[in-house]
């Protein structure tokens, strides 16, 4: 029985092949959402601080 194990491990170590790669974007993918994300948030300031000058510009006093 441990021959036939043996035998059945070889045939599928050698019909895999070399490994799957690694997928190592990992990093620089967060690091993107990151930077999108701190974008997206610094437009959104800037968005509602002109819209709030605009208004309280606009109001009477």
């Amino acid at each position: 029985m441990s021959r036939i194990h043996r035998t059945l491990g070889l045939l599928i170590e050698l019909t895999r092949g070399a490994p799957p790669r690694r997928d190592e974007r990992g990093l620089s993918q967060s690091t993107e959402n990151a930077i999108l994300l701190a974008g997206a948030a610094a437009i959104a300031l800037i968005i509602i601080t002109a819209i709030t000058a605009y208004v309280t510009d606009n109001l009477p006093t």
